[in-house]
């Protein structure tokens, strides 16, 4: 029996199909060993060598793990395809005792029969280059979030975080902010023309130019003089300009790509993507199938794709739309400098599986998410769209207007799949039949008061684009880094917009003030080179390191010596201490808000701080208050104040009645007042 250790227990029932009866699955569920919780976990003097330990919640795992290895005749490991992965098998291999130059490490970017059994012929020995290049990421985090956080703690408030590049995150969004906030709008006066042509068929022209020069109505009183002129004006078409241009398929989907689609075209969320992508690439249920994968792995930067899947999706192209819809020769993309391209884009593995044919047994939100990368991967192998585009320019007068028109000749590979163009659609349309030398008639002129507009909010979607174009974080780490900043409510979001907390903006402030030549894009960037050399060209690890410490330690001594502070002054309430007859002071510590007095330190009297909840009813069972609290999965629900004595609770406010019918609670669903249990309502 041969052993194949994996990380995630979705893949195990997947992968089982494919090796058959000689093979057990065991799934580590991540990570076994990691850093001390409650300690730094690097010996500084021995160059910041790191002291690994068993994860408490993973000792009786191991235990199970080594009883199965034991008895194995071969032990595989099959973790990710990426760095985090590789260190999960070096981690697997030192607990298992298996010798360095053991060929035990395989992996697969698709769980298909294919993938599989490729990979089982072909075992080699962990990278330890790409054990380094995480170990490296991994330390510097750490020694980021356990040396910068404290003082963040110290001199803003408790309970705060800073990281590596969660930090320069969530500068991105500050100064964008602070770009909005000092923003002058600029006054401008659009006009335009409504014109017929010779065969009385209307169409739209904006004034460009005067007297040959581009030129703004930059008030009211010019813009209504201008129209007034022109009512009076002559139109002639002076020059037709006719080209066909073609658009070009696009890439299929990079992690970071597909992320920004999914909220632009779908609507999804950073944290509904991942999950949906996590899903499809483990496997889920297939009517007619079992459990299968439906994609590759789902966190890559490169734009790459087999041959064999090339050919495939060329294939099913040329089968379903035709043969013109299919270009000569394969289209190839560049993937972007500084990308790992371990291994393939994002991409469908079967293209038989359509998504119309998986449609009823995947959830709303992976049918969407498949829809889209399947799509997008047919149309990256497809013909380029064709357009006949036509530039009309229409004088009257010292005043020059433009008229644009645009026209499909071949759909190409917007027949599978339609970029988004964003919220604001500029306005090309077809245009009638135009000469030089034509006269035009007005209809109408045209004019309306317009601001210019400040940079866009960032959304989750152009934040991780905008991370990936300044070389901030990996593919892995664009959807937690987002994810902490919402949970430390550093960011909150309005609509699909990300707008900083005046919490993220201190953070921000004081981190500027102090960690600005660490805590930002450039710098960033270059300790992610930093990292991908440690990859691909060996470099030492350790010496990395040391030279991030040797600066980042005298900014930490800089900082800890100043009296720079932007803690929040202490709130007086009307409480009166109990031991001195003072006022007590709404202050807030590492265990959460508390009052203390304001004698102190003469008085060090301190007092718990009850806060107000709002109450959803009462209790059916006690009458007590129901307060609503949060479930581990942040899920609210309702239950009584005089928990742990009664235990009543309920996912839905009630009355404190019980049902005449059946005596169950009385629940507020939907503003209608109903029983928990029967289906009694209250009109």
């Amino acid at each position: 029996m041969e052993l194949v250790i994996i990380e995630a227990p979705a893949k195990r029932e997947t992968l089982k199909k494919y090796l058959g009866n000689g093979y057990d699955v065991f799934a580590t569920k991540g990570h076994i060993r990691d850093l001390p919780a409650k300690s730094l976990g690097l010996d500084v003097k021995n160059r910041f060598e790191p002291k690994y330990e068993i994860m408490p919640d993973k000792k009786e795992l191991i235990a199970e793990l080594k009883n199965k290895a034991s008895k194995a005749d071969e032990v595989l490991i099959a973790t990710d395809p990426d760095r985090e992965g590789e260190a999960i098998a070096w981690h697997i291999a030192n607990v298992l005792n298996l010798p360095e130059n053991k060929k035990c490490r395989i992996q697969f970017n698709e769980i298909s029969q294919k993938a599989v059994q490729n990979a089982l012929t072909n075992p080699r020995v962990i990278d330890k280059n790409l054990v380094s290049a995480q170990q490296a990421r991994r330390v510097l985090d750490r020694i980021v979030g356990y040396k910068l956080s404290p003082i963040l703690c110290k001199k803003i408030k408790p309970r705060l975080s800073a990281g590596r590049v969660q930090s320069v995150a969530l500068k991105l969004v500050v100064d964008r902010e602070k770009e909005i906030e000092a923003f002058i709008p600029d006054e401008y006066w659009p006009i335009s023309a409504i014109l017929f042509n010779k065969n009385h068929v209307s169409f739209k022209a904006s004034l460009e130019k005067y007297k040959g020069k581009k030129f703004t109505v930059s008030n009211e009183n010019d813009a209504k003089n201008i129209v007034q002129f022109l009512k009076n004006s002559s139109f002639k078409v002076d020059v037709l300009k006719k080209s066909v241009t073609k658009s070009h398929a696009p890439a299929p989907f990079t992690t970071s790509t597909m992320q920004q689609d999914a909220l632009n075209k779908a609507g999804m969320s950073i944290k509904r993507t991942t999950s949906s992508a996590q899903q499809l690439y483990e496997g889920v249920e297939i009517a007619g199938e079992g459990k299968i994968a439906l994609i590759t792995y789902i966190r890559t930067d490169s734009t790459r794709v087999s041959i064999d899947a090339q050919n495939s999706c060329r294939e099913f192209a040329k089968n379903f739309y035709g043969d013109k819809f299919v270009p000569e020769k394969p289209n190839i993309y560049s993937t972007k400098a500084g990308a790992q391209d371990a291994h393939e884009a994002i991409r469908p593995i079967n293209m038989n599986l359509t998504p119309e044919k998986v449609k009823e047994s995947l959830s709303p939100d992976n049918y969407k998410l498949y829809k889209l990368i399947y799509e997008r991967f047919l149309a990256s192998q497809m013909s380029d769209a064709v357009y006949s585009n036509v530039i009309a320019t229409i004088s009257a007068d010292d005043y020059q207007f433009k008229a644009v028109g645009k026209t499909m000749e071949f759909a190409g590979y917007t027949a599978a799949y339609k970029e988004f163009e964003g919220d604001e659609k500029q306005e090309i349309s077809k245009l009638p039949a135009l000469e030089e030398g034509d006269v035009l008639n007005p209809q109408d002129i045209i004019t309306e008061q317009k601001f210019t507009k400040p940079p866009a909010r960032y959304t989750e979607a152009s934040l991780v684009k905008a991370m990936e174009e300044k070389g901030i974080g990996r593919p892995a780490t664009y959807a937690a880094t987002i994810l902490v900043l919402l949970s430390r409510e550093y960011v909150y979001k309005e609509g699909k917009s990300l707008l900083p907390t005046q919490l993220g903006r201190n953070v921000t402030e004081y981190l500027e003030k102090f960690f600005s030549s660490v805590i930002n894009v450039k710098f960033t960037a270059h300790m992610e080179n930093r990292l991908d050399d440690i990859a691909t060209k060996n470099d030492d690890w350790h010496g990395v390191v040391e030279s991030f410490w040797s600066g980042f330690s005298k900014l930490l001594s800089e900082s800890n010596a100043s009296d720079f502070s932007l803690k929040a002054p202490p709130v007086e309430t009307d409480v009166i201490c109990d031991k001195c007859g003072n006022k007590m002071l709404l202050r807030e510590g590492k265990y959460g808000k508390f009052l203390g007095c304001s004698n102190f330190p003469k008085c060090r009297n301190i007092m718990p701080y009850q806060q107000e909840q709002k109450i959803f009813g009462k209790c059916p069972e006690c009458g007590g208050d129901i307060l609503a609290r949060k479930s581990k999965k942040g899920k609210t629900f309702y239950s009584c104040k005089n928990y742990p004595n009664c235990k009543f609770m309920s996912w839905y406010p009630t009355t404190g009645e019980k049902c005449p019918n059946c005596q169950a609670p009385l629940i507020i669903k939907n503003k209608i007042i109903t029983c928990s249990k029967c289906d009694y309502k209250q009109i």
